[in-house]
């Protein structure tokens, strides 16, 4: 008689902590999309102290374990907080000043961004297949532009649409630090949204000067995109990256988009058309296609 094993299969951590991470970045412009009447630097604020508590569970525990190699003190408590205050401030910003649904999708195209800066830095150069397929993303991004472009209006909106390019730039970098870092940086991501929060409110007190009542709803909205996408999500990226397969891992934030637009059409912020698919496809082929040559 044959006995059946108990065994069972492990869970596949990195991948599943990815997928996680994907969804609630995905949440992200609506969540923002509530929180429109408050001030973009204090928006930030709120997020990325709110990211602080999200994250400080997670790392208890393992900060007296982690050691900080020699050199990169300079990186985890310079560097990336103001990644991470460029990655979240310019994205609030820049939603806070173009459409979000377009705005978002601008930012998504990180990941080709990440393809690009992680070649240049391994090999010197960038080959055809990568630049492909950032061409064929940004192409992505550029349908979006264009019914605006064409009709006069994109002057309006381009401040708020640059914003959103520099957000994607800083996600690019911190995702190539994150891999590039020898130790992991989950116990250390309360001390950085921290100190990013800290710079946030600084420049909140310079460039936003006027005194205005917060609403509670916008408060909340705040403070559940920090819990969420700036806080269990970039935690769990990390374990994603550090625990499962490069390509797989890396091909899951090209879900983020769609997921995006279809949430923000749910919700009845953005309005059904078929630029916003047909982009966010462009994106996700582009990222793809970049990736073959990594």
């Amino acid at each position: 008689m044959q006995v059946l094993s108990t065994q069972r299969m492990p869970l596949p951590v990195g991948p599943l902590a990815g997928l996680f991470a994907v969804v609630l970045w995905a949440s992200a412009p609506l969540l923002i999309d509530l929180a429109t009447t408050i001030p973009p630097l204090r928006l930030t604020t709120i997020a990325l102290l709110a990211g602080s508590l999200a994250a400080l569970p997670l790392s208890l525990g393992k900060n007296s374990k982690a050691e900080i190699p020699p050199g990169f003190e300079a990186i985890i408590y310079g560097v990336i907080p103001l990644l991470v205050l460029g990655a979240v401030g310019s994205y609030l910003v820049g939603l806070g000043m173009a459409p979000t649904a377009e705005g978002a999708l601008i930012t998504y195209t990180w990941p080709v961004m990440f393809v690009l800066i992680s070649q240049w830095f391994t090999h010197g150069r960038l080959s055809g297949p990568v630049l492909g397929g950032a061409a064929i993303a940004f192409g992505g991004a550029a349908l979006l532009l264009a019914p605006d472009a064409l009709s006069g209006g994109l002057s309006g909106n381009m401040a708020g649409y640059a914003f959103a390019l520099i957000a994607g730039c800083c996600w690019a970098l911190y995702s190539w630090l994150c891999q590039k870092t020898p130790v992991t940086l989950t116990p250390f991501m309360p001390t950085i949204f921290l100190i990013a929060a800290i710079v946030a409110a600084a420049m909140g007190v310079v460039f936003e000067p006027e005194v205005v009542s917060l609403p509670y709803s916008g408060i909340a909205a705040g403070a559940a995109l920090g819990l969420g996408p700036y806080g269990v999500a970039m935690v769990a990226w990390d374990v994603a990256i550090r625990n499962g397969p490069t390509g797989l891992v890396g091909s899951l934030a090209y879900g983020v988009p769609v997921l995006a637009a279809f949430f923000l059409v749910v919700a009845g912020v953005a309005a059904p058309s078929w630029e916003l698919p047909a982009a966010a496809l462009l994106v996700i082929i582009g990222s793809i296609v970049a990736r073959k040559d990594t």
